[in-house]
């Protein structure tokens, strides 16, 4: 991996940085987009789709908010737990059969992008599709670069990751506009969420385990 430039990228020069390492990739290539909730990521994930396919390349979208677990497994530390809501949340191993394994440069290609309906709570088997050979995987999410997506040597599963930098302010003020919920981050109806995603940041240091950080407020 190459040096890490020493301040954050601007969001352009951020997605510029991408496409030009992406294109003249081989194969199929896996791309993270990891931050906190209210950093971004759907959107910059967008843009990004949107200018590899008009360099030609062929896109797949995953949301990793689509393999949660179901609410009595995301609850069973409690309602209150940030350590639950960094452990839990997330159906690991669907997502690594379906996506990542499938999807990898030596994988079958035959995957699915989701497992879980959290607006109805139900569990999904969606139709499987078959990815081309050259395509690009990008996936976003919370806790991408955590432990229990890095390999057995250690190492990270993703081609290429961003870290999108946000301020808690900035993100929870989003989140506020967007879905009605407290618009401070020290709000205890939010703590569980606050201070899970400090833990993870804490724990796993995405920005410095990311190919790429970019200043997102």
């Amino acid at each position: 991996m190459e040096a890490k430039h020493a301040e954050p990228f601007s969001r352009a020069a951020g997605l510029a940085w991408l496409v030009s390492r992406i294109r003249p990739r081989t194969g199929r290539t896996m791309v993270a987009i990891d931050g906190v909730d209210g950093a971004g990521k759907t959107t910059f994930a967008a843009d990004l789709a949107e200018e590899l396919t008009d360099s030609g390349l062929t896109v797949i979208r995953v949301s990793f908010d689509d393999f949660l677990n179901p609410a009595e497994v995301r609850h069973a530390q409690g309602l209150q737990s940030p350590e639950g809501f960094v452990a839990d949340t997330y159906d690991y191993e669907r997502f690594i059969d379906d996506v990542l394994e499938p999807l990898g440069c030596e994988g079958c290609g035959r995957y699915r992008i989701k497992s879980y309906d959290y607006t109805n709570e139900t569990p999904l088997s969606p139709p499987w599709q078959v990815a081309p050979d050259q395509a690009v995987v990008l996936v976003d999410g919370m806790f991408l670069h955590g432990s229990r997506l890095l390999n057995p040597r250690g190492r990270k599963v993703w081609d290429l990751s961003v870290w999108l930098e946000v301020p808690f302010e900035v993100s929870v003020h989003r989140l506020a506009q967007r879905d009605g919920s407290p618009d401070d981050p020290s709000d205890e109806r939010i703590a569980r969420y606050v201070d899970g995603q400090r833990l993870y940041i804490t724990q796993a240091d995405p920005a410095s385990r990311a190919d790429l950080v970019v200043n997102n407020a």
